[in-house]
């Protein structure tokens, strides 16, 4: 113990010491690249902090763009449903697997032999996965066989689908989901109603009376007799509510519209998925041939398969695969992903079905050292909320394709672009964070599914930086699709 005289001295020392010590300035802080970061971590930290994800799960990874370095990380290893973001991972490995020039084939063959116009045998419509044939390609493929000199078949039509297997829904489709567009069968042989391509599915729309009282007018978009229409509806006064519902019952083709629309009011309009979509290819295709006047003494047959040795009378190929991504990824396709899936199971396993092709994708990730066993993958196009992918990966991912040769022109072209009106360019982010400096900027992915959002895709920041960013957002209650808005566009105010 110190006595207070000696503690005096102690003080008294230390005090000369301190004054007798050469004058230091203190540092002079600078604005440097790391206090950018810090300050952008801290507000993206704050951004995650919303209450609107209280209870819920958040996984967030910004790296650079050009070097690959992790700038922010939240959860960034947390393994979470994509949702469409799933979508990323299979654009990716089918453009690797098939080629930007990929084409789906469809085909007409014949096992019969022609004796004066008359084909003495079947034909079959033999589908190779395009998911785009519409009405018109069918015409196009009669036409054809009409010039080839066929005015009569004496047997049948026959679908052959076999090009994949028969499963229609990826294992995790709920049965309420089954007649949505947005679930629609994956067939080889199938049909879309216009430039959307949703593939396997009609529109059917319901349009007001010319008087009260009297049934809507019922159309279906492409005309097929292969769904029958139910109609319980009724035009009412133009004061009255519209109230329409159009919904296909669960295992038939029978679609049911019902409901009150006022007799000057809009049309209602819904996408109903059918059930076999191999039997709408196969009605418009004997449309078709009944319109050039060919006969078919046969009848319509679904689920046969082209015997070998059959001749090739028409060929039609699809719109290459760099063409088919814009509809793909702008649009967010389900039945896109699905059918790439197949096709790439079947391009190297010879076997179209999710299993292989989802092993293709595997394959593919691990190929460019992106981490796929910390991975559940269950579909091509996100509608499992039985996939698993942490967002470190996803931005990992978009890091290492840049380095493709078919990335620029294909890849990056076919990302939504914020607050592009025009459709198949903003596409599913046409109508998000306009009149920012993420307008224009970001080209991402987005997805959607209940108690789930997603965004990762690439921005660049106000300093000129180019970075890239995965947001994963699950189990919210009400909606957090602010949320990815904000730290986009935080991202582009980065370096201001």
């Amino acid at each position: 113990m110190f006595s207070k005289k000696g503690k005096q001295v102690i003080v008294l020392f230390l005090a000369s010491f301190l004054l007798m010590a050469p004058y230091q300035p203190a540092p002079v802080t600078e604005i440097n690249a790391t206090d950018e970061e810090d300050a952008l971590s801290s507000k993206l930290t704050e951004i995650l902090s919303d209450e609107s994800l209280d209870g819920a799960l958040a996984g967030v990874s910004v790296r650079s763009a050009e070097t690959g370095e992790v700038l922010y990380e939240y959860n960034e290893d947390l393994r979470l449903k994509p949702a469409s973001n799933m979508k990323l991972l299979t654009a990716a490995a089918a453009l690797d697997t098939l080629g930007s020039e990929h084409r789906f084939t469809t085909e007409v063959l014949s096992d019969g032999d022609m004796k004066g116009g008359k084909l003495h045998g079947d034909l079959y419509l033999k589908g190779k996965g395009d998911p785009t044939l519409m009405k018109e390609d069918f015409e196009e493929m009669a036409q054809s066989i009409k010039e080839a000199g066929v005015r009569e078949v004496k047997g049948d039509v026959i679908a052959d689908d076999t090009w994949y297997d028969d499963v229609r829904l990826s294992e995790d489709i709920s049965w309420n989901d089954e007649t949505n567009y947005y679930a629609a069968q994956v067939s080889a042989l199938t049909a879309a109603p216009n430039e959307d391509y949703d593939a396997g599915t009609v529109i059917v729309a319901a349009y007001p009376a010319d008087e009260e009282g009297e049934q809507a007018d019922v159309q279906v978009t492409p005309k097929t007799d292969y769904i029958k229409i139910v109609n319980r509806t009724e035009t009412v006064a133009a004061d009255e509510e519209k109230d329409i519902s159009i919904e296909r019952e669960h295992g038939t083709n029978q679609i049911v519209v019902e409901g009150t629309i006022p007799i000057d009011g809009s049309r209602s309009r819904s996408w109903v998925a059918v059930s076999e979509p191999s039997g709408l290819a196969l009605d418009l295709f004997h449309q078709a041939l009944a319109n050039e006047g060919i006969k078919v003494k046969g009848e319509q047959q679904l689920d046969g398969k082209t015997p070998n040795g059959a001749d090739l009378l028409v060929s039609k190929e699809s719109m290459p695969l760099k063409e088919l991504l814009i509809p793909f990824m702008k649009l967010s396709n389900n039945g896109h992903a699905e059918t790439l899936v197949k096709e790439m199971g079947k391009e190297v396993h010879d076997e179209g079905s999710w299993e292989e092709g989802l092993n293709v994708v595997e394959d593919y990730l691990s190929g460019i050292g992106v981490n796929a066993d910390t991975m559940r993958l269950r579909d091509g196009s996100g509608m499992s909320h039985v996939n698993m992918v942490p967002a470190n990966e996803i931005s990992d991912l978009l890091y290492k394709v840049r380095e493709e040769e078919w990335f620029d022109d294909v890849y990056l072209t076919s990302l939504p672009v914020a607050g592009n009106s025009e459709r198949f360019e903003g596409g599913t982010l046409r109508y998000r964070m306009g009149d920012t400096l993420a307008e224009g900027n970001v080209q991402a992915k987005t997805g959607s599914l209940t108690g789930v959002t997603s965004l990762s895709g690439y921005v660049t920041a106000e300093n000129g930086d180019e970075l890239i960013f995965s947001i994963i957002l699950n189990n919210y209650l009400d909606s957090a699709q602010d949320i990815e808005d904000e730290i986009a566009i935080t991202l582009a105010n980065y370096g201001e």
